[in-house]
């Protein structure tokens, strides 16, 4: 009886692991793989994506409404192709009023005025809004208003935006660097003026904005900036530039070139919302390159992936050691399953030795009685 008891104690311990193992494992697998995915931002948001499907079957549909009535098609449509990807049908006749909003926004007068209003003002939210400033950038007449408006505001005491000051001193740079190149600096001068722009409307994170405040402080001398800009006007484009060009420090401007250049690599794949999408939640250049190579790989989803995940479609958001330690408990489980298994396998054939034993004694004492 005291053997048959341990041996239930083991099967016991068996079940007990093997229940345990069986809670664990869904838990063990996605943490396994998103630490295997932690350096690939496009699976590392499918992973995250699927589990947020599962929570909430109906997400991408409620997002493509919401964004409708938030008056923004572009997000409406990426809603739409991650819905199309994933085979995630939505309710009837959104997917019609989708194309029907980005028809609407795409239209030639809509277009114009608001390319009329990025060139005027600089500042910009979509492609043809962008197209206007990064036109007016391109003909320095959009860097030289910021750096005058700034650097005058600077040399008078008053509360001057000194980096919006940094990056318009850099973007003077770097459009000239696109002349010479004929256009292939483009994508730089773009990246450039969208991160200005996200600067101008909040649109910047703050982890960003105070990387991007050091290293354009870095790349201008302030004293000689400062005296400059007191001079500086939009009627004299050339004699800014050259005052803003003795005071930038060109070997310090790799960073924030960079950086332009991976804004602009989203911009292209993801679109202008999606690059100022990404510059809201990003809290540093790295994270920005992480959303270069997400646009790179899903295009124009990448905006439905920010709006569901936030900053966790960049990068894995969740601690290391949380996941790791679901992983460890799911291998704790299992090996105290086998060790169970391993125990009443043991207990089991030394149960079934000893009745033999006894059984064969039993019968020599039988026969050497008779």
């Amino acid at each position: 009886m005291k053997g048959f008891w341990r041996i239930g104690l083991t099967l016991a311990g068996a079940a007990a692991s093997a229940a345990a193992f069986a809670a664990l494992w869904p838990h063990a697998r996605e943490a396994s793989a998103l630490l295997l995915a932690q350096d690939d931002p496009a699976q590392l948001s499918d992973i995250q994506v699927n589990s947020a499907l599962r929570t909430n079957a109906a997400a991408i549909g409620q997002g493509a409404a919401q964004a409708l009535a938030d008056n923004d098609a572009d997000l409406a449509k990426s809603f739409t192709d991650l819905a199309q990807d994933r085979g995630v049908a939505l309710p009837s006749g959104l997917a019609a009023r989708v194309d029907a909003a980005v028809t609407d926004e795409n239209s030639t007068a809509s277009t114009a005025r608001r390319f009329a209003t990025g060139f005027v003002t600089g500042e910009a939210d979509d492609v043809a809004s962008l197209s206007g400033t990064v036109a007016g950038d391109l003909f320095v007449f959009g860097d030289i208003r910021d750096v005058v408006r700034e650097g005058k505001r600077l040399a008078m005491g008053e509360n001057a935006d000194q980096l919006v000051l940094g990056l318009a001193s850099v973007g003077l740079l770097v459009t000239a660097a696109t002349y010479v190149s004929a256009g292939g600096a483009t994508p730089v001068r773009a990246g450039l003026s969208m991160v200005k722009d996200a600067r101008k409307v909040g649109r910047l994170g703050a982890g960003l904005t105070e990387w991007a405040g050091r290293s354009a402080r870095g790349v201008i001398d302030a004293p000689m900036l400062q005296q400059a800009v007191a001079t500086a006007s939009i009627a004299r484009p050339g004699q800014t530039i050259s005052a803003v060009k003795a005071a930038f420090k060109a070997e310090k401007a790799g960073a924030l070139v960079r950086l332009a250049k991976d804004v602009g690599r989203v911009s292209e794949k993801a679109g202008t919302k999606g690059a100022l999408d990404v510059l809201r939640i990003a809290d540093g250049p790295k994270d920005v390159a992480r959303a270069a190579k997400l646009a790179e790989s899903k295009g124009s989803q990448t905006r439905a992936l920010v709006k569901i995940l936030g900053r966790g479609a960049l990068l894995l958001t969740a601690g290391a050691f949380n996941l790791a330690w679901w992983v460890f408990a799911a291998l704790l489980a299992l090996f105290g399953f086998i060790t169970s298994i391993k125990a009443t396998t043991e207990r089991l054939t030394l149960s079934w030795i000893q009745r033999s034993k006894l059984k064969r004694a039993r019968r020599e004492l039988a026969e050497a009685q008779s």
